[in-house]
C-alpha cells in the first residue's frame, strides 16, 4: 500500500491506496512541523492513529509533504519519527509548498499560494519551484495567514484599538488574560497554531469594517511580501491552497485586482489533488 499526506502545522490529512492505485482509506492526525515537533513526538502520534497503526506494516512508500519541511535537516527530523513505524517503507518527505503545487498544477507555470495556519509562495514551472522570499514563519512573516490575522486581533484587543462593541464579544468568547496569552505564545508549544485559533473569531466578525480592513490589510501585506517579489506574478495565474484563501476568497481576488493580478484555482484542502498528481505523473511511472 501507498500513504500520500498533506501537512500543516495543524493538521496532516492521509490517505491510504492500495497497489493498485485505488483508494483504501483516510484519516487524520496532528500537523508535524518539525520546528514544533521532535521525531520520538512525531513517532507517538502516529502510534495513537489505530487505522494507520494497523496496515503500518503493509505500507511500502509514503509520500509526506509538510510544513517546515524545507530543508534536509527538517525533513530528516520527520523521517525519523517515521522509520520505525512504516518499517516496511520507502519514505519520501518533502515541502508543504511543492504539495500545494502539484495540487493546483494544470500544465501550465503559475504562482502558488499557501494560506493556512501560516503562508507561502512560490512560483511553479511545472517541475521545479522557486521562491523569491523565504518564509520567515509566524513571528517574522506568514502575512495574510490564520496566525497573522490572530495576531493583529489580541494585539487590538490588548492595545484598545479595537472597538468596544467588538472587544465586548471577545472578552465573551474567550475572556483571555495578558498573563494566559503570553504563556501560550512564549512558553508553550505551537503558538501558531495558537494565534490561528484566533482567526475563526475574525471570520465570524468579517463584515464588520474593523473586521474587513484587518483581513483586507493582512492580505495587502501577503501580496506585496511573498507574490509581488515574484517577477513571474505579473505574467502567470496565482493560485491559492489553504483554508484561509478559501473563506477569503473574495477579498483576496480584491486585493489581487489592485496589482493587476489574476488569481485562478483557490482550493481549500490540497490532498484529492496531491493524491491524482501522484497518481498520474509519479505511481503510473
Amino acid at each position: 500500500m501507498i500513504a500520500i499526506a498533506d501537512s500543516g502545522s495543524t493538521k496532516t490529512d492521509w490517505v491510504i491506496l492500495n497497489e493498485d492505485l485505488t483508494e483504501n482509506f483516510r484519516t487524520n492526525t496532528i500537523g508535524f512541523n518539525p520546528y514544533h515537533i521532535d521525531a520520538k513526538s512525531i513517532e507517538a502520534e502516529m502510534f495513537k492513529n489505530q487505522e494507520l497503526k494497523a496496515i503500518a506494516d503493509q505500507i511500502t512508500k509514503v509520500y509526506f509533504y509538510g510544513a517546515g519541511c524545507s530543508a534536509d535537516f527538517l525533513r530528516e527530523i520527520v523521517k525519523n519519527g517515521f522509520k520505525d513505524y512504516f518499517t516496511q517503507a520507502e519514505i519520501h518527505i518533502d515541502h508543504d509548498l511543492l504539495a500545494a503545487c502539484y495540487a493546483v498544477y494544470r500544465g501550465t507555470p503559475a504562482i502558488v499560494c499557501i494560506m493556512g495556519t501560516g503562508s507561502n509562495a512560490c512560483y511553479f514551472d511545472g517541475e521545479n519551484l522557486k521562491e523569491a522570499t523565504p518564509s520567515l514563519a509566524y513571528i517574522l512573516g506568514d502575512e495574510g495567514s490564520g496566525s497573522y490575522m490572530g495576531k493583529k486581533l489580541l494585539h487590538a484587543y490588548f492595545t484598545k484599538k479595537m472597538p468596544k462593541h467588538i472587544a465586548n464579544k471577545f472578552h465573551e468568547t474567550y475572556n483571555l488574560t495578558i498573563s494566559e496569552m503570553n504563556v501560550n505564545v512564549y512558553q508553550k508549544p505551537l503558538a501558531n497554531a495558537y494565534l490561528a485559533s484566533f482567526s475563526k473569531f475574525v471570520y465570524e466578525y468579517k463584515d464588520e469594517p474593523f473586521m474587513q480592513n484587518l483581513i483586507y490589510t493582512s492580505m495587502e501585506a501577503f501580496f506585496e511580501n511573498q507574490v509581488l517579489p515574484n517577477p513571474e506574478a505579473r505574467v502567470s495565474e496565482v493560485n491559492f491552497i489553504g483554508s484561509v484563501a478559501h473563506y477569503y476568497e473574495e477579498i483576496i481576488r480584491a486585493v489581487a485586482a489592485t496589482y493587476h493580478l489574476e488569481v485562478g484555482h483557490i482550493v481549500r484542502k490540497p490532498i484529492d489533488n496531491l493524491v491524482d498528481y501522484h497518481k498520474t505523473y509519479i505511481l503510473s511511472k
